[in-house]
């Protein structure tokens, strides 16, 4: 076996266009096995004296495709696509962001189709398989010393054929795009709101004021009546922790006392296993990417009214700036006196409008990035942690804190 593929999208019929248009003098037959995969013979003929290449590829997808794995498993993909969870989330990593946001990817995968190699070598087998992960956005698991290989090891790969993490933790990306078909999450956008079609084009107008790339296709966000805010303790209980953490992150504080300070004041049911992780082994790696959350931090204390407004993402916050009286944490300090102070938050109306905001400057972020331009009107890495806590904070998919993601 050559290797694995993974996307999102449900691609059978693409993948055989794809093959079509790269393979001359192609026979290409469809069947399937006895676990119902649809198995693909690509048989390829090149003069009377060759002898024939042959390539099989076995296809297999979800029986009911989404943007979650359901708890039950509802065909063998789903089942898989667990252990592939758990397997990815045991390796270590030199970049932390790379691995949740492949973790993120694994829980969209909507179809899965190997590549073999049968009889003799198939020309250009390299660019066929990358042109098939370009077009369905996937990633790939591959075995050592093959044509596209990258490591010694298994290993997985993006798109482009890039190392995205080894078994050692190796990784030569810096970024991977999660992205989701609106069919999935969007609702009907021919029945929308005065609420959400005024955000949206309030919205629009501060993009165009600052000069930032608008995409008028871009859908509105879930209405008021259709958000759950999370509770004013919850909020608390979140910034809380998320403090201690970040002083962790920042040297102030080692994680040995991170972790009592969590547990005397019982906090600790409330950090998240990630958290748990980093404090167990908090790497200058796992630290760097552990303070990006002070934005996190910042918009929470906003939602809470202990700050007045989020700052155009242009600029770092500094938590320095919030008044020692109004945090959550500090020496001697008890956050249950904070958590049991906090009976109410911002609006559903200005946190949405702010959630539909930073969703609309990550898109434009993300335009930036994958046409190989770089962002100066605003911050890629304050835009994705805001709308990080802003996903949260609206239940967005229902996601837990450790698995939100920011689509785009």
């Amino acid at each position: 076996m050559i290797c694995t593929i993974y996307s999102h999208q449900l691609g059978l019929e693409r993948i055989k266009e794809i093959l079509q248009s790269n393979i001359t003098n192609a026979k290409i037959s469809n069947t399937k096995d006895d676990d119902e995969s649809d198995i693909i013979e690509i048989e390829i003929k090149e003069g009377i004296l060759n002898a024939a290449q042959k390539l099989v590829i076995s296809y297999r997808e979800r029986a009911v495709p989404s943007y979650q794995i359901p708890e039950i498993d509802d065909s063998a993909l789903t089942a898989n696509l667990k252990g592939l969870y758990g397997f990815v989330d045991s390796l270590p990593t030199a970049n932390e962001k790379v691995k949740d946001l492949f973790l993120q990817k694994i829980l969209t995968i909507n179809c899965e189709f190997s590549i073999t190699q049968e009889t003799a070598e198939v020309k250009d087998l390299k660019s066929i398989i990358k042109n098939i992960a370009n077009e369905l956005d996937a990633v790939l698991f591959v075995e050592p010393d093959t044509v596209i290989s990258k490591s010694k090891g298994q290993h997985f790969l993006d798109k482009n054929l890039d190392l995205i993490i080894d078994t050692e933790g190796n990784c030569e990306i810096e970024n991977l795009d999660v992205k989701i078909n609106s069919i999935y999450f969007d609702g009907d956008q021919s029945e929308l709101t005065q609420d959400q079609m005024e955000r949206k084009e309030n919205n629009e107008k501060i993009l165009e004021t600052h000069n930032i790339k608008i995409n008028r296709n871009l859908p509105c966000i879930e209405s008021e009546s259709e958000t759950t805010l999370r509770t004013p303790k919850e909020i608390a209980q979140r910034v809380s922790v998320l403090a201690v953490v970040n002083l962790v992150a920042f040297n102030s504080i080692s994680p040995e006392e991170a972790t009592d300070y969590l547990q005397n004041y019982k906090l600790w049911e409330f950090t998240t296993e990630k958290e748990k992780e980093f404090l167990a082994n908090p790497t200058d790696d796992k630290k760097a990417n552990e303070s990006w959350k002070c934005e996190g931090i910042w918009v929470l204390m906003w939602a809470l009214n202990k700050i007045d407004t989020l700052d155009f993402p242009n600029e770092f916050c500094d938590i320095e700036n919030i008044d020692p009286d109004d945090y959550p944490v500090g020496e001697d300090k008890d956050p249950t006196i904070f958590i049991d102070s906090i009976t109410a938050i911002r609006s559903k109306s200005e946190i949405l409008d702010a959630n539909d905001l930073y969703y609309r400057f990550n898109w434009a972020c993300v335009d930036e990035r994958i046409n190989g331009r770089e962002m100066e009107a605003i911050n890629p890495g304050i835009v994705y942690e805001r709308q990080y806590a802003l996903n949260w904070l609206i239940n967005y998919m229902e996601q837990d804190w450790d698995y939100i993601t920011c689509d785009t």
